[in-house]
């Protein structure tokens, strides 16, 4: 009797039973990517979803993995749905563009140098190895300030800072003005932004903000990104009212591109899809922080560099005027 139970149990134990409930992740793991704009806001759920979206294709391929392990063709079968999706969300990403353009007007780079960072030197070779017109630079300490602007030398001449962020290039700046992006309840010594105005020959006036915005902090209800998401309210209404030619914003954004809570800022201002492009942290870069968007100007490409001293990793940027 006992055995005739098994030898049942056994039969019903099949390919197709097996790994139902990886199945069902899978499909639920396609769902959240394809739906993502729907996943509530609350305790920062939105936000983390959308700044580490494409790693939701990692999460599906460790459940396909499990579902192989257990012979699930269902398992197999559900990872379509996931796959698919991934796949078409971040087709642009996909592709290592090259910028068709031979000529670039403003070659622009970003870099979070980083606190701690004593590679001064080689930190700035780095980054003239892109030639850059326009460098912009966060976390520099006010101490390291004649050291940055020694090492960039007679190829980034003028300069200008505020607090820990600074703007550096090979033409003159003009109208260097602090930034007040502080939240609510913070002191006057947090300088984080600023903006000069840069003017190549036979070009547009150009502004150039350099921002720094606040990091998001992970407590008992969840992520409290209230703080840097007053900071992007205020940058956007800057923005807004901002009349420049062109307006350039390259900085330490502290999140991805896609996320919802930076829409106040990236429905003004853009950077091309191209690539992933990860920067942060540079040992394994996981997310894409430090950006360079535009208005007036298009930014053919946004691509990482080396990585140097710091936590993070540079990109540059090529913009052509439009």
């Amino acid at each position: 009797m006992s055995s005739g139970m098994g030898e049942r149990t056994e039969q019903h134990d099949t390919v197709w039973s097996r790994g139902t409930v990886c199945a069902f992740l899978l499909v639920a793991t396609g769902a959240v990517m394809a739906l993502h704009a729907w996943v509530p806001s609350a305790y920062g759920l939105g936000s983390l979803v959308e700044t580490f979206l494409p790693w939701l294709g990692a999460v599906a391929v460790l459940l396909v993995l499990i579902g192989l392990l257990r012979r699930s063709v269902t398992a197999v079968i559900a990872f379509l749905v996931p796959a698919l999706v991934w796949a078409w969300m971040f087709r642009p990403e996909l592709s290592d563009h090259q910028a068709d353009t031979p000529r670039h007007d403003l070659v622009v780079v970003q870099h979070n140098v980083g606190d701690t960072n004593k590679d001064i030197d080689g930190t700035v070779e780095k980054i003239l190895a892109a030639s850059p017109d326009v460098v912009t630079l966060d976390e520099v300490l006010p101490r390291r300030i004649d050291d940055y602007t020694r090492a960039f030398g007679d190829a980034l001449p003028h300069h200008a800072t505020s607090g820990t962020v600074g703007v550096w290039s090979a033409e003159p700046l003009v109208n260097p003005t602090p930034l007040d992006l502080r939240p609510g309840g913070v002191d006057a010594s947090w300088r984080r932004a600023l903006r000069v105005e840069v003017r190549p020959d036979d070009g547009p006036n150009v502004a150039v903000y350099a921002v720094h915005l606040p990091s998001t902090r992970l407590g008992l209800r969840g992520l409290n990104l209230s703080v840097r998401n007053e900071s992007i309210r205020l940058l956007a209404k800057k923005l807004a009212d901002d009349d420049a030619d062109v307006l350039i914003v390259s900085g330490d954004l502290n999140t991805a591109y896609g996320d919802r809570a930076l829409r106040p800022v990236t429905s003004q201002v853009s950077e091309p899809r191209h690539r992933f492009g990860f920067t942060f942290p540079a040992a394994l870069p996981l997310i894409r922080i430090d950006h360079v968007l535009a208005r007036g100007a298009v930014v053919e490409d946004v691509r990482p560099m080396d990585r140097t001293g710091s936590d993070h990793l540079p990109v540059v940027a090529l913009l052509r005027w439009q």
